[in-house]
């Protein structure tokens, strides 16, 4: 790829020429990888374009570079930012991150009290998410809308997951929880205020920064760790299905 400026924005309904293109995409990625996304058409990616759903990466010439869409779920309470795509040409820049961070603003801006969440086997997509905030969850605290669950039969796994009565699949579940992110918010501005009045000692580095430390929920620092896990959740569920089939192996396996 040569050095070219990439511009990342909401797409409009002037994109939808792009519509073939980004799904013939989403559609190869998903058989490379032998995992699997919500198979959409071109007209349902209009139709996000024409919604202002959705966000789109070009270059100045007008070269796709990715794309990513909005979905809601359960009544609004739930919104995925989904098939999120990168042009192979323009991978390995930074581009996922881009629209990642795009996504999601507008996600929040349409959506400000709804829980934001994903379904991925990607690490990089995983550190990405992590760093705006979203943490690893069980399936359980992701939508029991029917509709979205119904999405995942295109996928190549979709037969892990109803063995595992959709509990448990090679995909992880991450969440951005508003409501939570406030409260941890709150919190630490009152934690925050307590210690200026108790005026603690603060210790001082070389440089003089002042250094804090906090505990953290996010992987963000552990993704060899975690990346391990990944391949650990892998080998067992894919060994559960090579000894089961669809309706699941006798043995038991406890993941988290």
């Amino acid at each position: 790829m040569e050095n070219q400026h990439i511009i990342v924005r909401v797409a409009t309904p002037d994109d939808i020429h792009y519509s073939n293109t980004i799904t013939n995409e989403m559609e190869s990625s998903a058989k490379a990888r032998g995992t699997g996304i919500a198979k959409r058409s071109p007209a349902y990616v209009e139709l996000k374009m024409q919604e202002g759903k959705a966000v789109i990466a070009l270059t100045e010439n007008g070269e796709w570079v990715g794309f990513c869409y909005i979905e809601a779920w359960g009544h609004e309470k739930f919104v995925a930012n989904s098939g999120l795509i990168v042009n192979p040409a323009f991978r390995g820049h930074g581009v996922a991150k881009s629209i990642k961070k795009k996504i999601f603003e507008l996600s929040r801006e349409k959506y400000p009290e709804s829980k934001i969440f994903g379904l991925t086997t990607g690490l990089a997509v995983m550190k990405i998410n992590s760093e705006l905030g979203y943490e690893p969850v069980t399936y359980s605290e992701l939508t029991d809308d029917e509709e979205f669950w119904k999405g995942c039969r295109s996928c190549v796994n979709f037969d892990i997951l109803t063995s595992k009565d959709r509990k448990n699949c090679l995909c992880t579940a991450m969440l951005y929880n508003p409501l939570e992110k406030l409260k941890e918010a709150e919190e630490k501005a009152m934690a925050e205020k307590a210690a200026a009045e108790k005026q603690p000692q603060l210790s001082v580095t070389a440089n003089g920064h002042m250094h804090h430390e906090r505990r953290r929920r996010r992987f963000k620092g552990n993704i060899k760790l975690y990346e391990r896990w990944l391949r650990f959740k892998r080998f067992v569920l894919l060994k559960s299905k090579k000894e089961g089939g669809a309706t699941g192996s006798k043995k038991k396996f406890f993941l988290f």
